[in-house]
């Protein structure tokens, strides 16, 4: 076969040499402004564009931007399931799949599935299965994929309000859509909706009240499908900002509601001339 000798190709694990400069460690303010402008302590979520049913090969589609964060989810079924045991004969079977971009982080990644695209996709369908009427899809399985196209922090939290949106878009029965938050501790002072530079690198010196919280809301039951955290933070901080994540949860529920109603209309047949 000839080779196209007009294209030099890099290697699969080629990297940016900008990765290789000696850069100062950086550092964060703590107090004062964020970076982008949106102020501490505050529910300042970044500013959101939401679409449906971009992908016409997929049952449900959507796209969510939340500043530099960009996802796609498509939603495929509900098809006949591959396994058949007892459980699928009455209930359906969700599955999960989120994978990042080789391109959407400042290291080049892989295609193939690491280990935290493993634990993303397990927190994704922890989050979304309690929404699902999965009783409504006997002997099938519903299959949701999310790409991470450009990772500016809060992967987790835009990935199930992208995927709840998908589902809905697919006309899957739902009890209520997903919505996802997510908040960054340092310190005393806390960040809503983190990006990639707070969520890597932190301002404070002590220990104490290190982490990151991420909460899956249902915002017309009022009920939290998921919450995953990680670090070192107290019962107090822990529960305030479960409160914050909800807060912001109801503040992204407008914008996600008038995408999807955007949507029905869209698809909706013209009324008929009588």
């Amino acid at each position: 076969m000839p080779t196209d000798t007009k294209r030099v190709r890099g290697p699969e694990v080629s990297q940016s040499p900008s990765l290789f400069l000696c850069r100062p460690p950086v550092v964060l303010p703590s107090q004062g402004p964020r970076a982008d402008g949106r102020q501490r302590d505050q529910v300042d979520v970044r500013p959101v564009f939401v679409r449906c049913g971009l992908v016409s090969q997929a049952k449900g589609s959507a796209y969510i931007e939340a500043g530099n964060t960009k996802l796609m989810c498509c939603v495929y079924g509900p098809r006949e399931t591959e396994r058949k045991d007892e459980t699928d004969m009455k209930c359906g079977r969700l599955t999960t799949d989120m994978r990042f971009a080789p391109f959407s982080c400042p290291e080049r990644g892989s295609w193939i599935q690491g280990s935290q695209d493993k634990d993303f996709s397990l927190m994704l369908h922890e989050s979304l299965q309690p929404a699902v009427c999965l009783h409504k899809y006997p002997r099938s399985q519903i299959e949701v994929n999310v790409m991470v196209l450009e990772n500016s922090g809060s992967v987790l939290a835009h990935a199930i309000t992208c995927a709840s949106l998908a589902l809905a878009d697919a006309g899957i029965e739902m009890y209520d859509l997903v919505l996802g938050c997510s908040i960054r501790q340092d310190g005393a002072s806390c960040v809503v909706d983190p990006s990639y530079m707070e969520e890597n690198y932190c301002s404070s010196a002590s220990s104490e009240n290190q982490g990151g919280l991420t909460v899956a809301f249902l915002p017309s039951l009022n009920q939290i499908s998921g919450l995953q955290s990680d670090g070192e933070m107290t019962e107090e901080i822990l529960t305030a900002g479960v409160r914050t994540c909800i807060e912001g949860c109801y503040k992204l529920y407008p914008v996600i509601q008038q995408a999807l109603a955007k949507a029905v209309r869209k698809a909706a047949p013209p009324p008929s001339e009588s």
